[in-house]
């Protein structure tokens, strides 16, 4: 490190307050629903501020400077997203193509890999999603149907995925595909690197309650990808996916040195303080009830409990009082919390949360509740998280599994996944 955080901080500041518009209202956070023109306008502008940052010194705080980024600590991605605050640096386009895609290629790409992709994303040149939730496995992802099959140099795959934020407009996936069958189930996997626009891809869109379409499922068609492209071991893709599955709760917690998060956002911008929801109680008449009033002050403590409990974990991590997997507490945490603030919202809404007109721009709290599951399922569902965090951080028996030896292609599997 050659510049004191508070030289940066003055350097970070004076060019975000030179460069940056303020953050858009309503535009952050899974689920909003926004028109095809509005998205792309959004990914464009996204790729410009990160071209702007990599151009002034300030992307990849904490990346490597061999692979184009800062090389700095985890205190100047701190007083970065301190300054930033209040501004649109697209924060939210950042997961998952800095945490989990670019960090998996940081820890397990090859030389050639990383500076061929690493670098492209810090220009905003190459936006990655990750290839893992399939049809018929939910939150197994271990039990990946999307085979690979070795052709020489190439592999050759086909299969679907599924859940894919915003496919349709991304550049690269991570994909984990299973290439040994013979292998009991968590054995037999590898994870390529796969261009997403080719021919053999079908990307097909899906629409969500409130007429959302950026989840797409992927069809994959005798697509022949390069063995250069693949990421790790060949059948040691579990021990990459449970690095990329640790990134991903990290990030969802709201605690990964990847990923820019202006300071008092909540995770995938669905959570804000009490304060936030300030202008429904006064717009709703509810100023001097006290119902509400506590209401907000439970949506206050819970903001305030999330901005102090992710960097405890993140410091127990590297002291070594927690293992890498408590980063599930950070990610369980940040789902519950976003279901009861919308479930806050919807409460203290009144009727406006029945009915609304967008075109007036009213409160839409009504969307915010229906969609609020999605912050308990997206990167990673928080039964999961239980899982890892009574297994893995509290040291509990691992639930019975009568599979855990047997070849993959002797476990039994239902109609829709034959």
């Amino acid at each position: 490190m050659s510049e004191d955080v508070e030289s940066f901080r003055r350097r970070a500041r004076a060019w975000i307050r030179a460069n940056l518009d303020p953050a858009p209202q309503g535009e952050a956070g899974i689920g909003r629903a926004r028109s095809d023109e509005r998205e792309l306008a959004r990914v464009a502008r996204a790729r410009e501020i990160q071209r702007a940052l990599f151009d002034a010194g300030l992307a990849g705080i904490c990346f490597p400077v061999e692979y184009g980024g800062q090389g700095l600590s985890l205190e100047h991605l701190g007083a970065f997203n301190q300054e930033v605050a209040g501004y649109d640096c697209a924060a939210d386009l950042q997961i998952p193509t800095f945490t989990p895609c670019a960090a998996v290629i940081l820890e397990f790409g090859t030389e050639e890999q990383k500076r061929a992709h690493l670098p492209a994303i810090l220009r905003g040149e190459e936006m990655w999603m990750q290839f893992l939730s399939e049809p018929s496995g939910g939150s197994d992802v271990a039990g990946a149907l999307t085979t690979a099959v070795r052709d020489g140099d190439e592999w050759v795959l086909n299969g679907s995925k599924i859940w894919t934020t915003g496919a349709w407009w991304a550049d690269w996936g991570l994909c984990l595909a299973r290439t040994n069958w013979d292998a009991p189930k968590h054995r037999g996997l590898t994870v390529f690197m796969l261009r997403i626009h080719q021919p053999g891809v079908e990307v097909h869109r899906i629409e969500m309650l409130n007429g959302n379409r950026e989840f797409c499922q992927e069809f994959i068609t005798d697509v022949r990808i390069p063995d250069s492209d693949r990421v790790g071991d060949i059948d040691q893709g579990w021990t990459v996916g449970t690095r990329w599955m640790f990134h991903e709760r990290t990030a969802m917690g709201g605690g990964s040195p990847y990923v820019v998060r202006p300071a008092g956002s909540g995770s995938a911008g669905l959570v804000g303080s009490g304060d936030s929801l300030w202008p429904l109680v006064v717009a709703e008449g509810r100023s001097q009830d006290p119902t509400a009033l506590d209401l907000v002050g439970e949506a206050h403590t819970l903001a305030l409990v999330g901005s102090a409990l992710t960097p405890r974990i993140g410091a127990s991590m590297r002291s070594g009082a927690l293992n890498d997997q408590a980063s599930a507490l950070a990610r369980l945490y940040s789902g519950t919390r976003s279901v009861r603030y919308a479930t806050i919202a919807y409460e203290l809404s009144g009727q406006s949360g029945l009915a609304w007109d967008p075109e007036a721009g009213d409160p839409d709290p009504g969307v915010g509740y229906l969609m609020r599951q999605a912050a308990c399922i997206g990167g990673g569902t928080t039964e999961m998280a239980r899982n890892v965090i009574s297994e893995r951080v509290l040291g509990m028996p691992r639930e019975t599994s009568h599979d855990r030896d047997t070849p993959f292609r002797d476990v039994p599997r239902g109609p829709a996944a034959g």
